[in-house]
């Protein structure tokens, strides 16, 4: 098996050594340079071409950004943006999202070397997503295999019967690697009148706040990062919060969410099968699916009980996924009623709340 080539891009010398160490742990990966700063990187990088690049944002004489505009512009290449646990983080972060990284691993500012080493199968597996992405969407992504995890069983019971069908309507979305852009282009395309819209984005703790705000500050509609009780209501998407699962409730014909602690389902908090499990359970035929981009199979087995519910479902196609893995498993579930590009799906949301 080729080894994943990776270049890290650091201002932090503990930083470095901490993320080759734990990188080098995989066989199936070659850290080929630790690095201080961009302009290290960009020599480094004429010697031999990573296949991943581990990215800090925050660093002297060039900052992660301006690379990775760079770095788009000149020669697409996979990135993983490391960025420490704050809100200043955060908004960076959200910058480099949009301009092209495919996904993040956090940081704190304390306890980094623990840190990491706790959480290295998330590092590993984000690095091993990043070298499947479709960056160009010319080559075909496949799924990473996982391991056991947790069901949605650990958050809530199946749904035995969906509630009675209203005239209102909920579009739920889940998505992972590749997902901030995706759904910015999504939204950004959705008027103001649209069905209400949940949303859960694989996204570490106090990166979906700074991930809302940006797109509410894009969008027609009003985009929020969830609270408790949030009503879901035309207009409007409320996305999950980093590290809390995101459940659809109802009282009467009105829809809100509840925000609750729980383990990591299909390995993420918030996961894509507890909102889709809770949108089986209290909206069923009322309701529109959408599995995107995406490592793994997280979401897929709430889709089918969205779908065995009565619920409409999409799954994004693979020529327009950077990793057709979420998609590829609802799928094979039979769990997907059609497969659309990324370019047509604001439209089948704004269709499908027009039906009556």
């Amino acid at each position: 098996m080729t080894q994943i080539k990776v270049l890290i891009v650091d201002d932090s010398a503990v930083v470095r050594q901490v993320l080759t160490a734990t990188l080098s742990q995989d066989p199936g990966i070659n850290v080929i340079g630790a690095v201080a700063d961009p302009l290290f990187a960009m020599v480094r990088m004429q010697m031999q071409w990573p296949d991943v690049i581990v990215l800090d944002v925050e660093m002297p004489r060039m900052d992660g950004i301006t690379f990775l505009k760079k770095l788009m512009a000149e020669r697409p290449t996979p990135v993983v943006i490391c960025s420490t646990l704050t809100g200043k983080g955060a908004e960076t972060t959200m910058q480099a999202l949009a301009a092209g990284a495919v996904s993040i691993v956090t940081k704190p500012k304390i306890g980094l070397k623990q840190f990491l080493q706790d959480d290295s199968e998330n590092l590993l597996a984000a690095v091993k997503a990043a070298a499947r992405a479709n960056l160009r969407r010319l080559v075909k992504s496949s799924a990473v295999t996982v391991s056991a995890k947790l069901t949605a069983d650990a958050i809530l019971p199946a749904a035995l019967n969906a509630m009675a069908e209203t005239t209102d309507r909920v579009v739920a979305i889940g998505t992972s690697t590749g997902g901030t852009q995706a759904l910015e282009f999504i939204l950004t395309a959705l008027p103001r009148v649209c069905p209400g819209i949940v949303i859960v984005q694989h996204m570490p703790e106090k990166f979906t706040g700074a991930f809302a705000t940006r797109l509410n500050s894009l969008c027609q509609i009003e985009v929020r990062e969830a609270a408790n009780g949030d009503r879901v209501m035309p207009g409007r998407a409320l996305i999950a919060q980093g590290g809390r699962h995101m459940l659809l409730k109802r009282s009467g014909a009105q829809y809100y969410v509840e925000i609750v602690e729980g383990p990591p389902v299909s390995r993420h908090c918030p996961s894509v099968d507890v909102l889709f499990r809770s949108v089986a359970k209290c909206a069923g035929k009322n309701a529109l699916g959408i599995i995107m981009t995406g490592m793994g199979d997280d979401g897929a087995k709430g889709l089918k009980e969205m779908f065995d519910m009565g619920a409409s479902t999409l799954g994004q196609d693979e020529d327009s996924c950077v990793v057709y893995g979420m998609p590829k498993e609802a799928l094979k579930l039979g769990a997907v009623n059609r497969e659309l590009p990324l370019s047509q799906i604001a439209h089948e949301i704004v269709a499908y709340g027009s039906r009556r």
